[in-house]
């Protein structure tokens, strides 16, 4: 399977994947723009930030199989070399999650640099074999979302096409301000995404003309519509390219992964 797009850099380009409103395809799109990356030929890393892990889960990876995970990192106890393992995508690593990230915050909530957590362990030279390293935040505005957004070059956001979208937006679009004031000045807003689109709802493309209104070229041109496929691929433990390459669904994120690389070039020009 290749999409014909690749990017070749020497340092990896790291992505959040974020929005504080559960439920907009933030996992799913970060699961299968990773696997559309990596078979364009990127080196691509994804690291689980969300306790849930389900991230870990729809790549094939079960529970019983997470020995180690993105909490040792935080906690400072291994390096992410050490962490990392591979998915049945090919060019696709991973960073799992466990139920044992839900505590960091807690533990960490003294510590010095505790916003800086991940930012360090992504300045370990053995990265630099990646193109792309995506970052799947919780979904809540928690520590653990405010490590990713410390670490990353961009973010993408991920927004379900309903009417509540613009005011979860808002917001979103307000934190990013508060980390790059506060943490992060390079960060960017690489894109919004537009999910779940149902082309026969007149409110999905309201609400895609009202996002681009007032976002302009921040927002994709893809759209990822709502698809069976997409929602059936994560119970067999697969991205949704893996599960049905040529649904409606598979073929959006593909689009999605070659907006995101013109993007980066464009950038780099």
């Amino acid at each position: 399977m290749s999409t014909g797009l690749s990017t070749a850099c020497h340092k990896p380009e790291i992505i959040a994947i974020a929005n504080q409103k559960g439920g907009v395809g933030k996992t799913t799109t970060t699961i299968n723009l990773a696997t559309a990356l990596a078979a364009a030929g990127n080196k691509t890393l994804l690291l689980d930030m969300d306790p849930q892990g389900n991230a870990s889960t729809g790549l094939g990876i079960s529970r019983d199989d997470r020995d180690n995970s993105i909490y040792e990192i935080l906690m400072g106890e291994m390096t992410i070399e050490e962490v990392v393992v591979g998915s049945i995508v090919p060019g696709l690593s991973l960073v799992t999650s466990t139920v044992d990230l839900a505590g960091a915050e807690l533990e960490l909530v003294n510590e010095s640099e505790r916003t800086y957590r991940l930012r360090k362990a992504l300045q370990d030279p053995y990265l630099d074999q990646y193109d792309y390293i995506l970052i799947d935040c919780p979904p809540s505005l928690s520590l653990l979302t405010l490590n990713s957004l410390a670490a990353a070059d961009s973010v993408i956001v991920p927004l379900q096409c309903e009417f509540f979208a613009l005011e979860g937006l808002s917001l979103l679009l307000k934190t990013v301000e508060t980390v790059k004031a506060n943490f992060n000045p390079a960060l960017e807003i690489s894109g919004v995404l537009l999910t779940m689109f149902d082309g026969r709802n007149n409110l999905s493309s309201l609400v895609a003309n009202d996002v681009r209104g007032y976002l302009g070229n921040k927002v994709f041109k893809t759209v990822i519509p709502r698809n069976v496929r997409v929602s059936e691929a994560p119970s067999h433990g697969k991205p949704v390219l893996l599960y049905d390459y040529r649904c409606s669904g598979s073929q959006a994120y593909i689009r999605l992964a070659k907006e995101v690389i013109r993007r980066r070039r464009a950038k780099a020009a």
